[in-house]
C-alpha cells in the first residue's frame, strides 16, 4: 500500500515508532526532488518529527502545522530550521522563483555548517534578507573566500564540475516577453524563437514572467497553446495602450498594420513596467512557416504565480493556549505575518523559519492593511493579527473595507476570517457568567467614533438594561470617558450592581477586580481593561459574577 501511495502524495503521515517507518520507506527512497514529505506523530500524540524531504518536500512545514493542531513538540532536526534560517533550496518558494542549478546540497551543507554563504542578488525581492536572524551565515557583498555561492538573477550561469567550492542559482520570474507574429505562427516557432533570444542574452528561461502581445493576437493558437502549456499568462494591450509606449526601434510597416508602431517592445514594456532587456529581434525557424518578434524587458517585482489570500485571524487574549487551531494553522501556512508588535511577541513561538513577521506600531492599523492587501495582490499569502476577535475591534472589519475601497471582486486576493476568543469572553470566563442574558459592548475611544455618538449608545444600554463591557475605558489623556460612563449608568442601575475589571487576561500580568459600580472609579482602569458593569439581576455569589439567563423563573422578580 505504501508503495502504491509513495509517486501520488505530498506528503505521508505515519503514527508508528519512527524504526518501523524507516524500514517502510527505505527501499522507496529515491531523490529528494521528488520524494513525497515523511512525517512521523508519536503514538502519545506529544511530538511530531519531520523524517523526510523536510525543505524541499514540505515535512518540516508539515510538522510544524500538524504540531501546532496536536499542541505537540515539533521535532525539525534539519541545522537551517534549528538555527531559524530558511532553506537556501526553498527560501525563493513563497516568491515565486524557479529553481536553477547548481550544487544545491553542496549549498546547503555549506549552510548547516554555519559557514559563509555570498549572495549576489541583482534582481527579486529583498525581503527574504530583512527577516533573517541576526547571526545568519550570509554576505550579502562579494567576498574574497566564501564557502559557498547563491545566485539570485535572472541570467542563466553555467557551473564547471570542479569548482573549488559549490554553487547555486534562484531565477526570480521578472522577464516579460514581448511577441509579434505572422497569423499562423506555429507553438515550436515561437517557442523556438523564445529560447534563441534567452540563450543569446543568457537569460533563464525560467526567469519569464509571461508573454505580453497586441490585443489582435489573444486568440492566435500557437501563442495561447505555448502559454497554456508553459504555465505563462498571457497580457494583451490596445494599440492605443501600445502606442504610448516610446521604444527604441519603433517601425512605419507595423503602425500601418494594427495602428501602433510597436507590438513586441512596447508590450514587453507595459507588462515589466520597467526597462527592455533586450530590444525587438525578429527570428526564422528554417523550414517552418511565420515568423516571432521577440523583445524582452525586466519588472523590478518578480511575478507570483498564484493567486494571493489573506488570513484575518484573531489570536485571542494573548496565552498561546486560547488561540484556535483553526488561527495556528492560517499563521503557520502564511507567507507573511502582520501585526501590532504587542501581537506578534505573542505569537513568536508560532512563526516558523523563512516566514516574513513584520511587527507595526499603534496606530498605523490603515497602513498595516494596506501592506496586507499589497503584498496579497502581489501573490503571497498574508495572516493579518488582532488580539481577541479580528472581527471585534480588530483588523477585520478595516482590511475588508480597504479592499472595498480599491474595487475588490471578492474573490482576488481570497480572504478567510478565523474568530478568536475576545477580550469581553476572555474577561467573563475569568469572573464568572456576567454574559448570560443580553449584553452589548462599548468602545470609550474617540479616536474614530464622536464622543456623542458613544454618549447615546451607553444611554440606550443603560436605559434597556444590557450588561455592558466598556472596551479602551481610559488612557492617560483619555479620563473623563469612564467619569461620564459611569455617571449614565449609576442614572438607571443600582450603585450595588457588579463590576468587573479585568486586565491582561491570560497573560503574565492578568489582574481581576471586583467591585460595585458605586466604586467603579477607584478601580485600576488603562487601555488593556475591559470592564465588566452588570445589569439589575446581577448577582455576585463569592468571586463569581452570575447573569440569570431565567431558567429558574427568578428573571422577572430579579428585574
Amino acid at each position: 500500500m505504501i508503495a502504491e501511495l509513495w509517486p501520488t502524495q505530498d506528503g505521508l503521515i505515519f503514527a508508528l515508532a519512527t524504526g518501523a517507518v524507516v524500514r517502510l520507506i527505505a527501499p522507496l527512497l529515491a531523490d529528494k526532488t521528488t520524494d513525497p514529505a515523511v512525517v512521523v506523530v508519536a503514538e502519545t500524540g506529544s511530538q511530531v518529527i519531520s523524517l523526510c524531504g523536510g525543505h524541499q518536500g514540505g515535512a518540516d512545514a508539515l510538522t510544524h502545522r500538524i504540531a501546532l493542531l496536536l499542541g505537540a513538540e515539533p521535532v525539525i532536526t534539519g541545522s537551517a530550521s534549528t538555527h531559524g534560517l530558511p532553506g537556501v533550496d526553498v527560501l525563493g518558494v513563497p516568491f515565486g522563483w524557479s529553481k536553477g542549478s547548481g550544487d544545491w546540497t553542496g549549498v546547503s551543507a555549506a549552510l548547516a555548517h554555519g559557514k559563509t554563504i555570498e549572495v549576489l542578488q541583482d534582481c527579486g525581492t529583498t525581503l527574504w534578507q530583512d527577516h533573517l536572524p541576526p547571526t545568519h551565515p550570509f554576505s550579502f557583498e562579494s567576498i574574497r573566500t566564501p564557502a559557498a555561492r547563491l545566485w539570485i538573477s535572472p541570467i542563466q550561469r553555467q557551473f564547471a564540475p570542479d569548482n573549488d567550492f559549490p554553487k547555486a542559482q534562484w531565477h526570480p520570474r521578472v522577464l516579460w516577453v514581448g511577441i509579434g507574429c505572422e497569423r499562423g505562427t506555429p507553438q515550436a516557432v515561437i517557442e523556438a524563437a523564445i529560447g534563441r533570444i534567452c540563450r543569446a542574452g543568457h537569460f533563464a528561461e525560467g526567469a519569464i514572467a509571461g508573454l505580453a502581445s497586441l490585443d489582435l493576437k489573444s486568440d492566435e493558437v500557437g501563442l495561447v497553446a505555448l502559454c497554456q502549456e508553459r504555465q505563462w499568462p498571457l497580457h494583451c494591450f490596445t494599440a492605443e495602450q501600445l502606442k504610448a509606449i516610446p521604444v527604441p526601434n519603433p517601425s512605419t510597416v507595423v503602425e500601418a498594420a494594427v495602428q501602433t508602431p510597436s507590438v513586441a517592445e512596447a508590450a514587453a514594456m507595459l507588462a515589466a513596467a520597467g526597462d527592455l532587456r533586450v530590444a525587438k529581434q525578429v527570428v526564422r525557424v528554417e523550414g517552418q512557416p511565420g515568423a516571432v518578434t521577440v523583445a524582452i524587458a525586466q519588472a523590478e517585482r518578480e511575478y507570483i504565480p498564484k493567486s494571493g489570500h489573506l488570513a484575518l485571524v484573531g489570536i485571542g487574549p494573548g496565552d498561546l493556549n486560547q488561540i484556535t487551531p483553526a488561527a495556528k494553522g492560517a499563521i503557520a501556512h502564511a507567507d507573511v505575518v502582520i501585526g501590532y508588535g504587542l501581537y506578534i511577541d505573542q505569537i513568536r513561538p508560532l512563526c516558523r523559519p523563512g516566514q516574513i513577521v513584520e511587527p507595526w506600531p499603534i496606530t498605523q492599523e490603515r497602513q498595516r492593511a494596506d501592506r496586507a492587501i499589497d503584498l496579497a495582490r502581489w501573490g503571497l499569502s498574508v495572516a493579518v493579527v488582532s488580539s481577541g476577535d479580528c472581527g471585534i475591534y480588530g483588523m477585520a472589519g478595516l482590511v475588508l473595507e480597504q479592499l472595498q475601497g480599491t474595487g475588490w471582486d471578492g474573490e482576488t486576493p481570497s480572504v478567510d476570517v478565523f474568530p478568536g476568543i475576545s477580550a469581553l469572553q476572555s474577561a467573563a470566563a475569568r469572573v464568572g457568567a456576567p454574559l448570560m442574558h443580553d449584553f452589548c459592548a462599548i468602545s470609550l475611544s474617540d479616536l474614530l467614533t464622536p464622543w456623542p455618538v458613544i454618549v447615546k449608545r451607553l444611554e440606550a444600554a443603560a436605559q434597556a438594561d444590557f450588561v455592558v463591557a466598556l472596551y479602551n475605558p481610559k488612557s492617560k489623556t483619555r479620563t473623563e470617558q469612564i467619569a461620564t460612563a459611569h455617571s449614565i449608568l449609576m442614572a438607571h442601575r443600582s450603585p450595588d450592581t457588579p463590576v468587573a475589571v479585568v486586565k491582561s487576561v491570560y497573560r503574565p500580568d492578568e489582574m481581576i477586580h471586583r467591585t460595585t459600580l458605586a466604586n467603579l472609579l477607584e478601580a485600576p482602569i488603562d487601555m488593556l481593561t475591559v470592564v465588566l458593569i452588570g445589569n439589575q439581576s446581577t448577582q455576585r455569589h463569592g468571586p463569581w459574577l452570575i447573569t440569570p439567563r431565567g431558567y429558574n423563573g427568578n428573571l422577572e422578580q430579579a428585574i
